[in-house]
């Protein structure tokens, strides 16, 4: 077993962070991309590919694969799906939901850490993904480590963190913030490649935290609602 660890990186703000939590706990990072065929998968690959060379590795590994675009159900997804605008508020589960998804990249991600060695395997889920998406839970990272732990072979030891899974995006932003995590070079819209709507549930999130925190959001934004009281 390393020091290396595998992260599931988004091109989010959030994977973003938990790049910089990992590497400060002193693991070296080992980028994990997937397209799915999301609406904006090309912008998201190019921003972690950016975020990669900005923290200097060249473990990234991007993986393709179009069978959650096929199983469809979701508007991330499917373009016959309108893609709702922000409610901050909403509890039921939204249609930008992908049937099971982070089932799907931890097992990429737990194969890569695997083969690599790697000792731990992170991902950026935080309090308000999981109050709309049930593979956010903190009861399915808990279930998801005892696959791991059964699924791969007696010798291997791979821990499954979710450092901000009780946080709230603001926090994620300020910790990042304090980490000195290059924002600007993360992308969250749902439905843009660029300037980003500003109306999404992602784009709202993101822009609620940094209004909170009294911070500029320094990705573009065709609007840039106002999502604090």
């Amino acid at each position: 077993m390393n020091d290396s660890a595998v992260i599931l990186v988004s091109g989010g703000m959030d994977s973003a962070t938990a790049v910089y939590e990992a590497m400060d706990r002193g693991y070296e990072p080992l980028f994990l991309h997937t397209s799915y065929g999301q609406r904006t998968e090309a912008k998201e690959l190019e921003s972690a590919r950016k975020l990669a060379t900005v923290v200097g590795t060249e473990d990234f590994l991007h993986v393709e694969t179009e069978h959650l675009a096929r199983i469809g159900a979701s508007s991330l997804t499917d373009e016959g799906i309108a893609l709702a605008d922000a409610d901050v508020e909403r509890d039921e589960i939204p249609t930008s939901y992908v049937p099971f998804r982070n089932a799907n990249l931890l097992s990429m991600a737990t194969s890569y850490a695997e083969a690599n060695d790697a000792a731990a395997i992170f991902v950026g889920a935080h309090s308000e993904d999981f109050s709309g998406y049930p593979d956010c839970r903190p009861a399915f990272f808990e279930a998801f480590q005892r696959v791991i732990d059964v699924g791969t072979k007696p010798d291997t030891e791979i821990r499954l963190e979710a450092p901000f899974v009780e946080w709230s995006k603001t926090d994620i932003a300020e910790h990042g913030l304090a980490l000195g995590v290059p924002y600007e070079h993360t992308w969250s819209c749902y439905r843009e490649t660029e300037p980003a709507c500003g109306t999404c549930d992602s784009c709202a999130f993101r822009l609620q935290a940094f209004q909170r925190l009294g911070v500029e959001d320094p990705i573009p934004y065709a609007e840039r609602p106002v999502y604090v009281d």
